[in-house]
């Protein structure tokens, strides 16, 4: 038998469900989306309970999960690009102050270290989250019982 958590996610509430925590997790990292990614540890632990109820094939499967942690990490780029793609017009303005902007300047150049920074808020770090949230519903996968095998003891 279901919880009534478990029949919430599996419904029409799992998305705006997500969406709202993804909004709170980069709210809480102010822009920077390090508890998004980490986000991705229940939601990827959600998908697979979610795609666990219906097992075809293990192709199909893997095709859900990947289709699901993709839409999450779509959502936190989208998120990403709305905060930091305002300022990739700096990057070309010649007056621009960039050495005082506020982000690590881990490349001694400033210009180097902005757009290094860009490229990490805007790109890398939805991957991240896409890769947290893959595998750990493959792992969470090899953990649920498969139908016949009986509970999990």
């Amino acid at each position: 038998m279901r919880s009534a958590i478990q029949r919430r996610l599996s419904g029409r509430w799992a998305l705006p469900l997500y969406l709202v925590a993804d909004v709170a997790a980069t709210g809480a990292g102010m822009g920077v989306p390090f508890f998004c990614i980490l986000l991705g540890l229940p939601v990827g632990c959600a998908i697979a309970q979610r795609v666990a109820d219906s097992l075809t094939s293990t192709r199909v499967v893997l095709r859900r999960v990947l289709l699901q942690a993709a839409v999450t990490a779509s959502f936190t780029m989208l998120l990403m690009i709305v905060i930091w793609g305002r300022v990739v017009p700096m990057l070309f303005d010649p007056t621009a102050d960039l050495a005082n902007f506020g982000i690590p300047l881990i490349l001694y150049e400033p210009r180097a270290s902005f757009v290094g920074w860009l490229v990490l808020m805007i790109l890398i770090s939805p991957v991240l989250q896409f890769l947290v949230t893959a595998v750990t519903a493959v792992l969470c996968l090899l953990w649920l019982p498969v139908s016949g095998e009986g509970k999990p003891g």
